[in-house]
């Protein structure tokens, strides 16, 4: 009897443990995906404009605007 107990532990204990390994296997994934999201924005960050560059493209504008005006 005790042995019919142990035998079904161990089943489970089986189950339990393919069922972690196939979870760590969708982390593992997961975590490679986010990765790759991460590193394509940092890379979109690094081209886009600080906001000192960006009001200094808008005196440009105005600049250019007046120049064309006075045209």
């Amino acid at each position: 009897m005790l042995q019919l107990v142990l035998d079904k532990v161990t089943t489970l204990d089986k189950k339990v443990d393919a069922g972690f390994k196939s979870v760590d296997l969708r982390f593992d994934k997961t975590d490679k995906r986010i990765d790759k999201l991460g590193l394509q924005l940092a890379n979109l960050e690094d081209d886009a404009p600080t906001t000192e560059e960006f009001e200094g493209l808008e005196k440009k504008v105005v600049k250019i605007q007046k120049r064309l005006a006075l045209s």
